[in-house]
């Protein structure tokens, strides 16, 4: 999917500055990628950024809806283009992969959550914590009990 950066910051009153192209590149590039891992991926092609200046990119491409997070599990939130964040995270907790589910299998919950609490969900910051398909297939380790 093809986004128009430019005309997105500068109908908002911002410019496509080197930095921000870099950053929005990398997290187009890598999805569900941490501050750190954004930083590594923009070193590539300019090793003067440093991660501050990644945060308050990140920060501001947020505000702008640009990028969106999630938080997978303890530690940084990860961060992917926001036109493509819907959906829900299972994180498996076993080998960490990660697994997008589209938005309508949480269709019954969140229906449950707004008749019975009158509570509107954010479901692109969700993740599921479990054990992925393969995990579950494999034979789990004894020796702990033991």
């Amino acid at each position: 999917m093809d986004t128009d950066w430019q005309s997105d910051l500068r109908r908002r009153g911002y410019r496509l500055t080197p930095q921000r192209q870099l950053v929005l590149e990398a997290v187009d590039r890598l999805e569900h990628a941490t501050p750190d891992d954004i930083l590594t991926e923009v070193r590539k092609t300019a090793g003067g950024v440093n991660i501050s200046t990644v945060y308050r990119t990140l920060e501001l491409l947020e505000e702008l809806g640009l990028v969106s997070h999630a938080h997978l599990g303890h530690g940084a939130p990860t961060y992917h283009l926001a036109d493509r964040h819907d959906h829900i995270h299972l994180v498996c907790r076993d080998c960490t992969g990660v697994t997008e589910a589209g938005l309508s299998v949480a269709d019954d919950f969140t229906a449950r959550l707004r008749e019975e609490f009158g509570f509107d969900t954010d479901m692109k910051h969700f993740a599921i914590f479990g054990r992925c398909a393969s995990c579950s297939r494999a034979p789990e380790d004894d020796s702990a009990g033991s």
